[in-house]
């Protein structure tokens, strides 16, 4: 009777548990579902996970391991390949949308669609930047903002001072032994971004920046717990002293502009303190803060991992890494004895290195997800996309989808061959109205570097084996842990 009687209790303590866990995952549907009335029955496919963490837990646990895509490919296996499903993310219902078409319609469709980033990274990022301003506001930004970092006659003015950062750059690792590459890099394409907005070249001020960029990147894609030790916490903190040290440099700018003390060249910050609307406002300390802010975290963290990344493809594919070369010392052949560095044309006719580029950029994914929020009910492939729900278009699964880029995960830039991506296809900088301004500045930084590595350097790294990190970005633990070499000293040594 005893044993009978304890196996029924153990029976009941199970049968709670399962009740309850299967109450729990309905809480969400009851919470937000519900109330949609009819609405409810056209919802995309998809699982809203537990109560307050959603599919968050899920999300964290598939990018801390060594498999990202294990996270959408429970969608795929589960529901289908619809292209659209819902799920719970970032304390908010949303719905995913990984194909072609999906993403482009939400990204260039401003009357359906706004930007929907989560309260917790516009937090981080800031209110008054390019994630948080409306649409009227963005649009007149964005023309005033993308002018100085695109089109030919911006991109030759900042020619010469990256190439010249670049050479240095180079020479100075070259004699350094073992370095993080990465961390190299981000430095290099920090002081070039500084430039640019600021006219900045200030080595303490540009490491202490760049050292709270780190941390506040890596509590953009964590979850919003503002308790000590927590990745959000310290993003929290890197960000308060962004903001002041941001806040001391508009104030020494005003200051030399009130007393008439012009600065060497007009930059950025110049221009958003010149705006003004259409009523005569200018901005506001705290929106010239969050849009630098913002410029001065994507201008240097995408060039600088791209890079790292590209190089290492090369490295680890000869016949490309030869390919590549050959193009570069084609270049120097052409050029006539008088000309000293690069030429913008020289840059635009590296046609098999921009495929390098490309093949990196899709291949990487820097930016695996934007967020939107549906401004009304959308109808979309079959289902409908409540108002105010939030739309997370995942570029991962478009760029590493194998009936659009065969044999996905293999770096292959001759796969650009003769090839042109079809419309929503190949999103690196996104789409649309609100696609990244600074595409053209980034790609001219990493031609300019890798047209000097390959012509000069190798990397050799130390740890190889090393295994990779894919949040806020996919990047190796080390971060690159390396030496660079001059090729010269590397063929001496192995002559002797």
């Amino acid at each position: 009777m005893e044993l009978g009687s304890i196996w029924m209790v153990l029976i009941c303590i199970l049968g709670f548990f399962l009740a309850l866990k299967r109450i729990l995952q309905r809480v969400n549907g009851w919470l937000y579902e519900t109330k949609l009335g009819e609405i409810q029955y056209s919802l995309p496919p998809g699982d809203l996970g537990w109560p307050f963490i959603g599919n968050m837990w899920s999300f964290l646990r598939a990018f801390k391991s060594t498999d990202p895509d294990a996270f959408m490919h429970f969608f795929t296996t589960r529901y289908g390949r619809t292209g659209i499903y819902k799920a719970f993310m970032f304390g908010r219902p949303s719905v995913f949308v990984t194909t072609p078409e999906t993403c482009k319609r939400v990204l260039i469709d401003d009357d359906a669609f706004k930007p929907g980033w989560p309260s917790s990274t516009m937090e981080l990022i800031g209110k008054k930047s390019f994630i948080g301003i409306s649409y009227e506001e963005h649009k007149r930004l964005r023309r005033l903002t993308a002018s100085p970092v695109n089109g030919h006659e911006a991109l030759s003015l900042y020619l010469d001072y990256i190439e010249e950062n670049v050479i240095s750059a180079l020479d100075k690792w070259a004699t350094m032994g073992q370095i993080e590459f990465l961390t190299e890099l981000r430095k290099l394409t920090f002081r070039i971004i500084m430039y640019v907005f600021l006219s900045s070249e200030s080595e303490p001020v540009m490491e202490a920046l760049e050292r709270e960029y780190t941390a506040l990147n890596y509590g953009v894609r964590a979850m919003a717990i503002n308790l000590p030790g927590f990745a959000y916490h310290k993003a929290l903190k890197a960000r308060k002293n962004l903001v002041a040290s941001l806040q001391s440099i508009v104030d020494e700018r005003r200051s030399r502009r009130k007393n008439s003390i012009s600065s060497k060249k007009k930059d950025m910050m110049d221009a958003l303190m010149d705006v003004d609307d259409e009523n005569g406002r200018k901005l506001t300390d705290e929106e010239i803060i969050d849009v630098l802010l913002m410029y001065l975290n994507a201008g240097h963290e995408s060039s600088g991992h791209v890079t790292m990344w590209a190089t290492i493809f090369l490295q680890e594919h000869p016949e490309f890494l030869q390919k590549a070369k050959e193009e570069q010392e084609e270049i120097i052949k052409r050029r006539p004895p008088t000309q000293k560095g690069l030429t913008l044309k020289e840059v635009r006719d590296m046609k098999y290195l921009s495929k390098v580029i490309d093949e990196t950029l899709r291949l990487i994914t820097f930016s695996l997800v934007v967020f939107r929020e549906a401004k009304a009910d959308v109808n979309m492939n079959g289902y409908v996309i409540p108002k105010g729900w939030k739309v997370l278009v995942w570029f991962r699964s478009v760029h590493l989808d194998p009936e659009i880029y065969p044999n996905p995960k293999e770096f292959n830039p001759s796969r650009w061959d003769n090839y042109t991506a079809k419309a929503g296809t190949f999103l690196p900088f996104g789409a649309g109205s609100r696609m990244c301004p600074g595409n053209d500045l980034a790609k001219l930084e990493i031609s300019i570097f890798l047209h000097h590595f390959l012509l000069n350097y190798e990397l050799e790294r130390l740890n190889p084996g090393c295994s990779l990190m894919y949040l806020p970005h996919s990047r190796p633990k080390d971060n690159c842990f390396s030496r660079i070499k001059k090729i010269q000293d590397s063929l001496m040594k192995k002559q002797k």
